[in-house]
């Protein structure tokens, strides 16, 4: 059996589309929730789905104790950032080497970086007149956005949409693609 973490700041979406997607597997269990901001949707999904969550706030997630000792009493084998809006530390990073996998709601490089998720990247993508966009999973380094691209997945943006129109073809992308993903990826661990 392969554990799954999911960490999130916000709602938490893509992390119920997760749970969902693995749900009743006995090779693959959602495991543990670790959030970051005491408001964040993603505990209340944890809390109905029954996962098990721990919120970390922005100086235990820099230290890491507390979080590498719940991920290791949850034998975590892989983390999946759903809207996480922290940088993911060195001592995580070395622990999980290509390991950790994220979502963002662009084609990098495009609209990415630091300060860039969420509604942000749709309202630039709009801006800056983009014709098309969409989602790039890639498993993460150091940087922001940063790391090897697993998959890129494209969506039109037609003149006269908002954000909010773009931000619904994203998502609708993000919930075909990642748990699916997420699933290709684990089965090569060893």
């Amino acid at each position: 059996m392969k554990h799954i973490a999911i960490f999130g700041s916000g709602e938490g979406t893509n992390a119920e589309h997760i749970i969902e997607y693995f749900q009743g597997r006995s090779d693959v269990s959602v495991s543990l929730i670790v959030y970051n901001r005491q408001a964040a949707g993603i505990a209340r999904r944890a809390e109905r789905h029954g996962i098990d969550s721990i919120y970390i706030n922005r100086e235990a997630f820099a230290r890491g104790i507390e979080l590498m000792q719940a991920l290791s009493d949850h034998e975590i084998d892989f983390i999946v950032l759903d809207g996480f809006l922290l940088l993911v530390p060195a001592y995580l990073l070395e622990a999980y080497p290509g390991r950790i996998v994220n979502i963002h709601p662009s084609l990098i490089p495009r609209h990415s970086g630091k300060g860039l998720y969420g509604m942000k990247v749709h309202e630039e993508v709009v801006r800056d007149g983009d014709r098309e966009t969409g989602i790039t999973i890639h498993l993460i380094d150091q940087h922001y956005d940063g790391g090897q691209m697993v998959l890129q997945e494209r969506c039109p943006v037609m003149p006269g949409d908002t954000p909010e129109d773009v931000a619904c073809r994203v998502h609708e992308l993000e919930y075909r693609h990642y748990a699916p993903t997420i699933d290709r990826l684990i089965r090569r661990l060893a």
